[in-house]
């Protein structure tokens, strides 16, 4: 059984192995926070308005595009099947809904834990449309979606959104449950 600890400014109990003590690591933490929510919302917004980077401007979700369908489109995965459920309106409003609050609330740090639980479910979505890796790749096995779940996870399981961000405020709002 984890034991509490007392913190200052917060209203819900924090267990002991949550706190990082370090103003280093703690700062470490806030930053990836920031920068994979950054990548979050970079997505979002290069898919609604056609920035030019993977979304041209026709493409854009303002001018008709349809994100979520263009890519399940050319899936070629052995998944492919399963994925076609998400090839309609609804899935593009689920994925950019998704992109848009996984990318704020990392990068105010509220709701990390929900934050963590949708975006890794995104990237083993994604990780699994895009099997089997490509031979000659630089890992056959592992990705860059493996690496953006665990930097979620660890920003949420670190309390990552405390430091730099909204993470105190937004514990006192929701309390020590799954949504902090």
């Amino acid at each position: 059984m984890a034991t509490t600890a007392s913190v200052p400014s917060t209203t819900t109990p924090v267990y002991q192995d949550q706190i990082v003590t370090s103003g280093a690591a703690r700062k470490a933490l806030a930053a990836g926070r920031i920068v994979i929510g950054w990548t979050f919302l970079w997505a979002f917004l290069d898919k609604l308005l056609g920035l030019g980077y993977m979304t041209p401007a026709e493409r854009a979700w303002i001018n008709g595009g349809t994100p979520a369908q263009g890519f399940i489109n050319g899936i070629e995965s052995p998944f492919a099947g399963f994925f076609q459920l998400f090839a309609n309106p609804f899935g593009d409003v689920l994925f950019m809904a998704g992109l848009l609050g996984i990318g704020v609330a990392m990068i105010t740090g509220a709701g990390l834990k929900i934050a963590a639980v949708t975006g890794s479910l995104l990237m083993l979505f994604m990780y699994l449309a895009e099997l089997p890796l490509a031979i000659g790749g630089t890992n056959p096995i592992t990705d860059s979606h493996w690496i953006e779940a665990a930097v979620l996870i660890i920003s949420a399981t670190t309390l990552a959104g405390d430091t730099w961000g909204l993470g105190k405020w937004w514990a006192g709002k929701v309390g020590n449950s799954w949504l902090r």
